[in-house]
């Protein structure tokens, strides 16, 4: 008897299988690559996979020879720092956005100051918010502008692709500008705020390591990198690397998996 399976495109559980066998095989090409590669480079700022994975397990099991400092803190400490930084970007990205976007105006007037501002790297900040604002508040100000500036930019594209003709039946059936608001823009521009969410995510991770090396007393998983990487332990460097991809990953997921939520509640799949 012959087995045979035929794909299909509209079971979600054949999507999933197969977005899983090809992360499975792209991720096993990148470790035999890098494998390879610091095989034959033989250098000492090159750890091989493995060597890596030794460094990662004596974290978690031993903690931070050179601090004592555990796994668990470090991260606490990152995620503390990340969602500060998200939650400020958040109330002010989202609200700033849609207003921007339904009044033209107001839009033009910021519209210069946006543009001047957005082009410059978020860790440029780090020096100058560290300093004035502290170990402590510094670098979550630097990640919440790297959340800010994708937010902001992706709300304010929401709402101006929104169907005039949405507005129009709306203010028809008697609908008054804050109704309009709730009802036709915050809805319709809701997949453009979580795609700038899961862009600014992103941005996000690199801000904070780039920030912590700034601000070392702070710890976290930016300070264990540099650490690391300053005492010539570099598969415990590459290791904290390897945390910090897997960490942004998780919360990019989370905001894909909290899109596709909303949109089926919203019905607009």
């Amino acid at each position: 008897m012959s087995l045979s399976f035929k794909y299909d495109e509209h079971n979600k559980y054949h999507r999933f299988a197969r977005s899983a066998i090809i992360a499975a095989a792209s991720l096993t090409t990148f470790v035999i690559v890098w494998w390879f590669v610091a095989i034959m480079a033989n250098m000492t700022a090159l750890p091989t996979p493995i060597e890596t994975w030794d460094a990662f397990i004596s974290l978690l099991n031993d903690g931070d020879p050179l601090t004592g400092a555990s796994l668990s803190t470090y991260l606490s400490k990152s995620f503390g720092t990340f969602l500060k930084g998200l939650a400020l970007a958040v109330v002010i990205a989202v609200p700033l956005g849609l207003f921007l976007g339904f009044i033209k105006p107001l839009r033009e007037f910021l519209n210069p100051i946006i543009e001047v501002l957005r082009p410059i790297a978020p860790i440029a900040w780090a020096p100058i918010f560290i300093l004035s604002f502290g170990y402590q508040i510094g670098p979550s100000l630097v990640v919440f502008v790297g959340i800010f500036f994708p937010m902001l930019t992706n709300t304010i594209f929401g709402v101006q692709k929104l169907d005039p003709m949405l507005l129009d039946a709306a203010r028809t059936m008697g609908a008054n500008p804050l109704q309009l608001f709730r009802k036709v823009v915050l809805p319709s521009s809701v997949p453009y705020i979580m795609n700038g969410l899961k862009v600014g995510l992103g941005i996000g991770w690199m801000c904070i390591v780039a920030a912590e090396l700034y601000a070392s007393p702070v710890g976290g998983i930016g300070f264990y990198l540099q650490e690391q990487a300053g005492a010539g332990n570099w598969p415990g460097a590459y290791s904290a690397i390897i945390i910090i991809a897997v960490l942004g990953l998780l919360t990019t997921s989370l905001a894909e998996y909290a899109h596709k939520a909303i949109a089926k509640r919203m019905g607009i799949e």
